[in-house]
């Protein structure tokens, strides 16, 4: 997660350095030296998990992604009202997960069932889709980037195969993306490769964990580069990447400091859940990618406010904030209050996964958003 992370940074020569990152709350971290004198004492992000009876009819299935010679199967969950509305015209909306280590469909799932669920003058259905390299998706080994991931975004919606081109037709959806996804979405819109009918911005931000704290100067970029590399590297890329990321003690802490703001709320079952996560096969190669800033959509806050200027006039954007996000991640959000392009700024209980930790309230707020702007 963005700014999720106090980190501190030592140069040792022209050709190694020294990274150590370390939570704002107390925590015994953990230590790996690895080729190049590089030491790493890393806590991992990550998001969370919610179990709940469904009120709609949901049906997972896949889609095979076609990039750069690739087929890369893609998960994702259509949520369709099974009551009285399902005779009502039908809108849709698309729900893009915050990319994080553990990213995955499940973050939506309770907010998509209460919209869907609504017996209201509309029939809305929702499709969760989780990312390449990400959730239950396939991980291969691709060269991950903003520009790859608003790539899949497009094909996903208006690929000849897209598995939802017959729910979006006639711009008859709508975006809801957390986190990097939201800004993502956004500049695929203003780029207009994607014309949704409006966009819900959920906590968003632009900046990975090492960026927004160290900044994209060429030395930092050299040394983002090196660690990116090691990390994808093929034996001591796992080794890393486990005392890195796929930790439950690591994912715990992450969780309970920043991605929620109640860590009462942190279950056992939930860092279990997203622990399995990352040890499906090829799991370190997005993280590698995200921790370094290879899937920030933008370099600096200015383009940040300027995507969604970009948007006046054309698509309404719904930006929502959480009292609990960090320092530098409210920041950013903070950012866009008032700014160009959005329509309704509001603010939520919650960190960096309020469509998580409180997906009641946020339904509700999105389901206002969608009655008034829809």
């Amino acid at each position: 997660m963005a700014s999720a992370a106090i980190l501190h940074l030592s140069s040792s020569t022209s050709s190694s350095f020294a990274l150590s990152f370390k939570s704002s709350r107390q925590f015994s971290p953990q230590s790996i030296y690895v080729s190049k004198n590089l030491s790493f004492t890393v806590k991992a992000s990550t998001s969370l998990d919610y179990s709940a009876p469904s009120k709609s009819k949901t049906n997972p299935s896949s889609w095979k992604w076609k990039f750069e010679g690739n087929s890369v199967n893609i998960h994702f969950e259509r949520l369709e009202s099974d009551g009285g509305a399902a005779d009502r015209p039908r809108k849709n909306i698309l729900m893009v997960p915050t990319i994080s280590d553990v990213s995955t469909v499940e973050e939506w799932r309770l907010v998509a069932e209460e919209i869907v669920g609504k017996n209201g003058g509309v029939n809305w259905s929702a499709t969760i889709v989780d990312w390449p390299g990400l959730g239950y998706s396939d991980r291969p080994k691709l060269d991950y980037n903003a520009d790859v991931m608003e790539r899949f975004l497009v094909d996903f919606v208006s690929s000849a195969d897209s598995p939802i081109s017959s729910f979006v037709t006639d711009e008859e959806y709508v975006v809801f993306g957390g986190g990097h996804a939201a800004t993502i979405a956004a500049r695929a819109t203003k780029k207009g490769f994607l014309k949704p009918k409006a966009i819900a911005a959920v906590a968003p931000t632009w900046a990975g964990p090492l960026p927004i704290v160290f900044g994209r100067d060429s030395s930092m970029e050299t040394r983002y580069g090196l660690l990116r590399g090691t990390m994808r590297a093929p034996a001591v890329g796992w080794m890393m990447y486990n005392f890195l990321v796929s930790n439950e003690k690591a994912i715990r802490s992450q969780y309970k400091s920043h991605v929620y703001a109640d860590p009462e709320n942190v279950t056992p079952s939930i860092i279990e859940s997203r622990y399995a996560l990352t040890k499906q096969k090829g799991a370190r190669y997005v993280p590698a990618a995200f921790l370094t800033g290879l899937l920030d959509p933008v370099n600096s806050r200015e383009e940040f406010l300027e995507i969604f200027a970009g948007l006046d006039g054309v698509t309404p954007v719904l930006v929502m904030s959480a009292f609990g996000a960090p320092k530098r991640s409210k920041a950013e959000m903070e950012a866009l209050r008032g700014a160009k392009g959005i329509r309704e700024f509001v603010e939520v209980p919650g960190a960096l996964l309020p469509q998580e930790e409180y997906p009641k309230v946020v339904a509700e707020e999105l389901y206002r958003f969608l009655l008034e702007n829809c």
